[in-house]
């Protein structure tokens, strides 16, 4: 286990996470972009099969590899005491694994139960109001939400708090995070 200050920012598709994080970012603040965006972003490019909507199972395992290989580079690189938020982690991919229904695999598991991020996840609700589809994002609404009921499931299940961020401006999520973790 580790005791690093990585803090997960996660919730369904089309909730804001990447705009609280680019908040975040403004303000100083450490952050890792998104994988599967960049994954998606990448395959379409090249043609490739590594897609949710061709290839599920590669895509899933592409995801949770360069998760890993992020959180690991972090974790070999890390001075100080820093907050670095991450837009989703590596147990993200193995809820998506879970949600299409594709088995994960023993090392997987065990990786996701040996290597932590801080063990308060800040999630972020489905809110209709701001929600999106977009050429990387193609959930409809009701997708949306049971993703975010299976986050819940996922984190929860490998032992994390979770902290909802409420739907409020950007600046004031930011401002809910940062409290949050100068408080504690």
């Amino acid at each position: 286990m580790n005791n690093f200050p990585f803090y997960v920012i996660t919730g369904g598709p089309g909730v804001g996470k990447t705009t609280l994080l680019d908040e975040l970012k403004k303000r100083g603040m450490a952050v890792v972009p998104e994988i599967a965006r960049e994954l998606i972003k990448e395959q379409q490019a090249m043609a490739g099969d590594a897609l949710p909507w061709k290839n599920k199972k590669l895509y899933m395992e592409m995801m949770f590899q360069r998760s890993v290989e992020s959180f690991e580079g972090f974790v070999e690189g890390f001075k100080g005491n820093i907050p670095i938020f991450f837009d989703r982690g590596f147990l993200d991919a193995l809820c998506y694994a879970a949600l299409e229904g594709i088995p994960i695999d023993k090392e997987m598991k065990t990786f996701a139960e040996t290597n932590r991020y801080n063990g308060e996840v800040f999630i972020l609700p489905p809110w209709k109001d701001i929600y999106q589809t977009d050429a990387q994002r193609k959930q409809d609404w009701n997708e949306a939400i049971f993703t975010y009921n299976k986050m819940i499931q996922t984190y929860r299940g490998y032992q994390y708090d979770l902290i909802e961020v409420p739907k409020a401006t950007v600046e004031e999520r930011a401002d809910f995070i940062l409290d949050h973790i100068k408080g504690n």
